[in-house]
């Protein structure tokens, strides 16, 4: 499911957000999970579309992220959407609270991954897009892949 590279195993990307939403600034904080949902991390049973982080009495939690029980867990298996804390500083976590209050930002996870046995998630700072942004982007991409197919059948001298 992850790709390897440089000690680092992505589980888990959330490729809609990048497409819903500008982002602005990106921040890696850990996470606290119960034990056998690191185990359903590590078998990439996670689900990160429409979760989103929120901040509440000075300690920031990730919301909406559905971890898949484990299948050989027993009486002892974690509930699937249950609110996971996040470990940061304290100093990002107010400055986050501060901006989240400016009009139009949320906190949004972009991948969760295992780096060096830890597992990480990798959150942004972001404003929404509109569809009219969203049809900008889509044909910014198109002409970019349009330019691109030109050069190469170009360089083959067709």
């Amino acid at each position: 499911m992850g790709r390897k590279n440089d000690g680092v195993k992505i589980v888990a990307e959330n490729r809609k957000a990048r497409h819903d939403y500008f982002i602005h600034e990106t921040f890696e904080t850990g996470l606290v999970l119960q034990g056998t949902e690191v185990k359903s991390l590590r078998a990439g049973r996670v689900n990160l579309k429409d979760s989103f982080a929120s901040i509440k009495n000075g300690e920031i939690f990730v919301e909406n992220m559905h971890i898949s029980p484990y299948e050989q867990g027993n009486i002892f298996n974690h509930e699937p959407l249950r609110k996971r804390k996040l470990l940061m500083h304290k100093a990002e976590i107010v400055k986050l609270f501060s901006k989240t209050r400016e009009k139009g930002f949320t906190l949004v996870p972009l991948k969760l991954y295992f780096s060096k046995g830890k597992a990480k998630l990798e959150l942004a700072l972001a404003s929404g897009k509109h569809t009219y942004d969203k049809r900008r982007d889509l044909a910014t991409k198109a002409a970019k892949r349009d330019i691109e197919r030109a050069l190469k059948d170009h360089s083959k001298g067709r």
